[in-house]
């Protein structure tokens, strides 16, 4: 009897999670219609990229012949690799200081009590309303004052003090998911707060830290702005800073743009695929289990 009121209940349980026939058509219209605003832009630019003048057959037009001297030159003439070893060393390092501050410090807002905690969260909160324009002459400023104007570690102290709103946020939500026993159980077996975090709560959080710091290198690596206001060299320069070499005051080589604009964007794709599982875990709540 036991066992049969058992499967009814989970027959039950799930009739009751299953979506009618109408929400069911309107979810896939919703997801047909972010896929298809998602994939026309990189397919626009794809097919563009093949075709020697993007804009005699502009739009969705099939190229009349497949040009590649657009990669060949991003290649060959541009030497593209340094770019992206300078982005990648550059985004690499910021993320890693950034997530290592950031993970800490949520850990203290997020598990202990003290005098100012809600004035913290909001400081940190409110970077996330301050434009990069207005930051422009006391951050050229510093960097000035310094002594570190067009080099890579301007860029390192810019972008690891970027971006620390949606990284806290992100973090900091998964930290208080977790059950408390836990930390608790951990200082009873004599850990004291970075052997607790180390040993307990990174292992758990994982997810949301390496999706806070996946967001933290899509954003440094796609950003302009400060690397092409602190960067003047070019063998320093970054990948995004790289696209203003195909425009001139007098024309535009959109071939060998939207060729280089391809090759950049494939980086933070293939880490997305490879990340994916972190941000499903993280945004489902993930690795708590009680």
């Amino acid at each position: 009897m036991r066992e049969g009121e058992g499967k009814t209940r989970a027959a039950g349980k799930k009739r009751s999670v299953s979506l009618s026939g109408g929400t069911r058509i309107l979810t896939y219209v919703c997801l047909a219609w972010a896929a298809l605003v998602a994939l026309v832009p990189l397919v626009w630019l794809l097919l563009s990229s093949f075709k020697k003048d993007p804009l005699a057959r502009p739009g969705f037009q099939l190229p009349e012949s497949i040009c590649l001297d657009g990669y060949v030159s991003t290649f060959r003439d541009l030497h593209v690799m340094r770019y992206f070893g300078n982005s990648m060393v550059i985004s690499l390092l910021s993320v890693i200081i950034s997530i290592v501050m950031i993970s800490m410090s949520a850990y203290v807002v997020a598990r202990m009590e003290f005098k100012g905690k809600g004035l913290v969260s909001l400081l940190l909160y409110s970077t996330m309303f301050i434009p990069a324009t207005a930051l422009t002459y006391p951050v050229y400023n510093l960097v000035n004052r310094l002594n570190i104007y067009d080099t890579r570690a301007a860029l390192i102290l810019i972008y690891s003090c970027s971006g620390i709103a949606v990284s806290f946020f992100v973090i900091k939500n998964y930290y208080m998911n977790i059950p408390k026993e836990m930390e608790e159980a951990a200082r009873i077996d004599g850990c004291g707060y970075v052997q607790t975090w180390g040993k307990v709560i990174f292992p758990i959080a994982r997810p949301g830290i390496m999706t806070a710091a996946v967001l933290a290198f899509l954003n440094n690596w796609n950003e302009y702005y400060w690397a092409s206001l602190v960067m003047v060299t070019r063998e320093k320069m970054t990948v995004p800073a790289l696209l203003s070499t195909f425009t001139t005051a007098f024309r535009t080589n959109y071939n060998g743009l939207f060729s280089a604009m391809v090759v950049i964007i494939l980086p933070p794709v293939v880490l997305y695929c490879v990340f994916s599982r972190f941000f499903v875990e993280a945004l489902s709540g993930g690795a708590v289990k009680g």
